[in-house]
């Protein structure tokens, strides 16, 4: 069962049914999750994990239903919800079938494998002459037209990257593993150079700071960092480089950078002017362009959330936040309760989640990422992570790791007790 939701990771991100239209005809990715939903049915081990971040996700889901219901606009927003509850149907099948420390090993792995194979996937496209052109400036894009768009491709790279610093943590894969990250690292940095996304070049320097504070060394690494970073902007093209100085200064780009900028503040304004004409619903989700006449969407997580799902849909995200919190706060405790269990991946998987979900908030400033499937995917890994960590304690005996005195201690046959050095 693992391995198939695997395999709809790949389908859903990479989505070669968009790369290559005769498996759109073949509606690939619908067979495959009704196979999935099959073999889920007659699975001997599927039950709920207990955690009220499952009713949170459910508000949420009855929030933007009725939203979608009420809205005049219901059947331009469709698709939108259509595909979210795609991502809601998945997350029960995670949640429901992983219930170990292996499960959610595989699983974490898994996605960092299918964002490395979607990577490698749009460099080569984009190495083939295959990108955008926009504000001015020849972009990567990613190779499914879903997500592909410069900054939400850029965006996906971003929410992935924390997941592979749990994974850098808990050492897994030993040395090899830890060459296989540094390069996703390396390859993940040049592709959100190439797609001239700023926000997701910001989003990349927050990372790298978050990395860079929680490390011993973290004096060599800043050291480091400043060194590195200079001479991969220099390395870039000048069109990038104009782009991203735009950040600082949008007087140095064209006129369209500048008014891009702008658009993200109108996003925030326009939604809380919808949120006002309808403040139980919102406007409907996916309903942005055609309630506020306009080409572009919110650019806006907290403008879309109030405008598209209204008090009914804040109120129940915040929920989901406050689940979020409290999800990361008990395994936290346990995690200083017992420091040897730190840098195993059922601890350091939740404390990169913690760091996903406020690179989804800061980055959410500037872009309309409210029905990513990384809020729900995320969540389901936070849940069963709590769940193996309370399996643990359930299972602990405090005497293994209470340390053993000296003089107790039994030596190996033919060694020596040797007093220590004054």
């Amino acid at each position: 069962m693992h391995w198939l939701l695997i395999g709809y990771m790949f389908l859903f991100i990479d989505r070669p049914f968009e790369v290559w239209p005769w498996l759109g005809d073949l509606r690939v990715e619908r067979v495959y999750m009704l196979l999935t939903l099959a073999v889920w049915v007659v699975h001997p081990k599927k039950r709920f994990l207990a955690n009220t971040q499952h009713a949170a996700y459910f508000a949420f889901a009855c929030a933007v239903l009725l939203a979608w219901a009420m809205s005049p606009w219901s059947d331009t927003g469709q698709p939108v919800v259509e595909d979210w509850l795609k991502i809601v149907v998945f997350y029960v099948l995670l949640v429901t079938t992983v219930h170990d420390e292996a499960g959610l090993k595989r699983m974490a792995c898994g996605f960092v494998a299918v964002m490395g194979l979607y990577l490698l996937h749009s460099f080569r496209e984009y190495l083939a002459g295959r990108h955008t052109y926009r504000m001015g400036i020849a972009r990567m894009i990613g190779v499914d037209t879903t997500l592909g768009d410069p900054n939400s491709f850029g965006a996906s790279i971003i929410f992935a990257l924390p997941i592979v610093w749990a994974l850098w943590k808990s050492e897994i894969g030993g040395a090899l593993g830890r060459k296989l990250i540094f390069g996703y690292v390396g390859l993940s940095s040049l592709c959100i150079l190439l797609t001239g996304s700023r926000g997701s070049l910001i989003g990349l320097v927050v990372w790298f700071g978050i990395v860079i504070w929680g490390t011993r060394y973290r004096m060599t690494a800043l050291v480091g960092f400043c060194v590195c970073a200079p001479l991969a902007f220099v390395a870039l093209p000048e069109s990038l480089q104009t782009r991203f100085e735009t950040i600082i200064n949008p007087d140095v780009g064209p006129a369209n950078a500048k008014e891009s900028g702008e658009g993200r503040l109108l996003g925030l304004t326009l939604g809380f002017k919808q949120w006002m004409n309808s403040p139980l619903t919102g406007i409907g989700p996916g309903a942005w362009r055609p309630a506020n006449n306009t080409k572009i969407e919110s650019h806006s997580l907290p403008g879309q959330l109030v405008g598209e799902t209204g008090t009914l849909g804040l109120v129940s995200f915040l929920a989901i936040l406050f689940c979020f919190r409290a999800n990361l706060k008990a395994i936290a405790r346990v995690r200083r309760e017992v420091p040897a269990w730190e840098n195993d991946l059922v601890f350091t998987l939740p404390r990169a989640i913690g760091v996903a979900v406020f690179l989804l908030l800061l980055m959410g400033l500037g872009g309309h990422n409210l029905f990513r499937f990384t809020w729900l995917w995320y969540g389901g890994f936070l849940i069963i992570a709590r769940h193996c960590v309370a399996h643990r304690v359930a299972n602990w005996d405090p005497a293994e790791h209470e340390p053993v005195e000296e003089e107790e201690a039994e030596l190996p046959p033919g060694w020596v007790a040797h007093p220590p050095h004054a």
